[in-house]
C-alpha cells in the first residue's frame, strides 16, 4: 500500500470514533443520547431535504462537507454542551487542536482541504457556512421538541437562551426562523420550555 493510500486509510479508521463520542441531545424518541455520527449524518440528510431554504449563494455540496466533517475535531475535544458556559472557554482551543492532530494525519493537500472546509463551519463568513451552521442549531431543537423538551428541562435551559441559540437560523433562512419560533411558542405552550423569559 502506497503511503498516501496508507494515511487515508488511517485517517478513516480513526474518525471511525466519532461513533462514541455522545452529545447531550436525546434520540426523538428519547430512548438514549444522540452519537456525534448519527448527528453528522442527520444534519447532511437535512441540508438535501432543506436546500432550497438555504441563502441565494449556497454550495449544498460544500455544506454537506462541511456538515460530515465540522464535528470530527469532537474525537480529541469531545463534545461541549452549547449551554455550558465553563466548558465553552476553552472550546476553541481544544477543537483547534484536535483539528490540526485529526487533518494533519490525511496527506498534503488533502489534510489541507479538509481543514479549510471545517475553518469555512467555524467562521461562519459564507452563505454555505451560515446555512450549515443554522442547520446544526435547528436539529437538536427539533429533538427536544419531539423528546418532550429533554435537555432543555434536564438543564433548565430558558426560551431566552433557546432563542439566543437560534439566532443562526432566522439569519441564514427567515422561512425557517419563523419555523424556530413556532416550535418555541409550542414548546412553552406544552410546558416543554419554562415560560419564563
Amino acid at each position: 500500500m502506497d503511503s498516501r493510500l496508507s494515511q487515508q486509510i488511517q485517517f478513516i479508521v480513526e474518525i471511525d470514533k466519532l461513533k462514541g463520542i455522545l452529545r447531550q441531545t436525546r434520540l426523538t424518541d428519547d430512548s438514549r443520547l444522540e452519537n456525534s455520527a448519527e448527528h453528522s449524518w442527520h444534519l447532511a440528510m437535512m441540508a438535501i431535504v432543506l436546500a432550497q431554504y438555504a441563502p441565494p449563494e449556497t454550495d449544498l455540496l460544500q455544506a454537506i462537507k462541511m456538515l460530515l466533517i465540522h464535528d470530527l475535531v469532537e474525537i480529541d475535544a469531545g463534545d461541549t454542551f452549547c449551554y455550558d458556559f465553563n466548558g465553552n472557554q476553552d472550546k476553541a482551543a481544544r477543537e483547534e487542536k484536535a483539528a490540526t492532530r485529526l487533518f494533519g494525519m490525511l496527506p498534503y493537500p488533502q489534510g489541507k482541504e479538509v481543514r479549510d472546509i471545517w475553518e469555512e463551519f467555524e467562521t461562519c463568513l459564507t452563505d454555505t457556512a451560515r446555512f450549515a451552521v443554522a442547520l446544526d442549531r435547528l436539529q437538536p431543537l427539533l429533538h427536544n421538541q419531539q423528546n418532550h423538551g429533554g435537555t432543555w428541562r434536564q438543564h433548565g435551559i430558558t426560551p431566552k437562551q433557546v432563542r439566543q441559540r437560534m439566532a443562526p437560523v432566522k439569519d441564514a433562512s427567515p422561512e425557517l426562523g419563523l419555523f424556530v419560533e413556532q416550535i418555541i411558542d409550542n414548546c412553552i405552550a406544552a410546558g416543554y420550555l419554562n415560560s419564563e423569559q
